[in-house]
């Protein structure tokens, strides 16, 4: 009962004070100032308000989103989500005045409108984005990227392969995330040399991305990167053949495994273990018994040990 009053009371608000001109515009703007305050309130006496404020915001359509898009400006983390939210909620209406807002003087501001941008899904925002991808600010390329990625249109696969070259590791990482989400097949090489980037997201969303693209192609790329300088980009390459689980990825592994630096090995035999955690082929004992070097035979140990407790 008591939230139909609530909803009730904001209809009223929404319906009150209609007028035409720069006098309903002002109208307009009053009244979602008015519903924003309740709409992105965290204080307990609103809470079963919220909701239906956004509701009533987002049922006044197109008209709202230029007040919304100046409200951008916050430093509330609340207030950001919550225009988000509302957008999301208005849809593909809210879009071309979003796009025009691209160009907008506060760098703040853009970001946070290809943050927007990407909650909708809209594709006709594909292009718009894809022109700010290369915006000095590394935040505007970061949201864009991963604007292009939740749009999943395909326009969008050029700039965000490239974007795995990025300067800055927060890009790289979106990037990453896009590859995944358009399912670029074509960048594996590029995403294998990333699970090597100094940047702990980079590098799983790289793993990510690579357990599910390409399989084979995957495998031959970190078959030829195993022995790389990097040891993040063969530990990893390890472990997503080991969460891969193919035939032919464990193949790869036994390969490794037989290299002479002990390191290496440690990490194939502990990835083969993680492959097949119920030993269906009976090999656990074996790596063992044929292992000398004795870190790497306490580190196959650990494994062990380590997979016979989580059963």
């Amino acid at each position: 009962m008591q939230n139909v009053i609530v909803r009730i009371g904001l209809l009223a608000i929404l319906l009150a004070g209609a007028g035409v001109g720069a006098q309903a515009q002002t109208a307009l703007e009053r009244k979602v100032d008015s519903l924003f305050v309740i709409a992105s309130s965290g204080e307990i006496r609103y809470q079963d308000m919220v909701e239906p404020a956004k509701e009533a915001i987002a049922a006044l359509g197109a008209a709202a989103v230029p007040r919304l898009i100046e409200k951008f400006t916050t430093r509330s983390a609340r207030e950001r989500w919550a225009i988000v939210q509302i957008l999301e909620k208005i849809g593909s209406p809210a879009v071309p005045d979003l796009v025009e807002a691209l160009t907008h003087p506060d760098d703040r501001v853009v970001a946070r409108i290809c943050w927007a941008l990407g909650t909708i899904k809209d594709s006709s925002a594909t292009e718009p984005l894809i022109g700010v991808t290369s915006h000095t600010k590394w935040q505007i390329r970061d949201e864009a990227i991963g604007a292009l990625g939740k749009i999943g249109d395909t326009r969008g696969a050029i700039v965000a392969g490239a974007a795995l070259n990025d300067t800055i590791g927060q890009v790289r990482k979106a990037a990453a995330v896009a590859c995944r989400r358009l399912k670029l097949n074509g960048y594996e090489r590029e995403l294998v040399h990333q699970l090597g980037d100094d940047f702990y997201g980079a590098r799983m969303c790289a793993v990510d991305a690579l357990l599910e693209l390409d399989t084979g192609l995957v495998i031959e790329i970190i078959a030829d990167s195993a022995y790389s300088a990097n040891p993040l980009v063969s530990n990893l390459g390890c472990h997503i053949l080991a969460r891969l689980g193919t035939d032919a990825a464990i193949d790869t592994l036994y390969e490794i495994a037989r290299t002479d630096d002990p390191e290496l090995r440690a990490r194939a035999v502990v990835a083969l273990i993680e492959a097949d955690p119920d030993d269906l082929c009976g090999y656990h004992e074996k790596l063992v018994s044929r292992e000398t070097d004795r870190l790497v035979r306490l580190k196959i140990e650990s494994a062990l040990h380590m997979t016979r407790d989580e059963r």
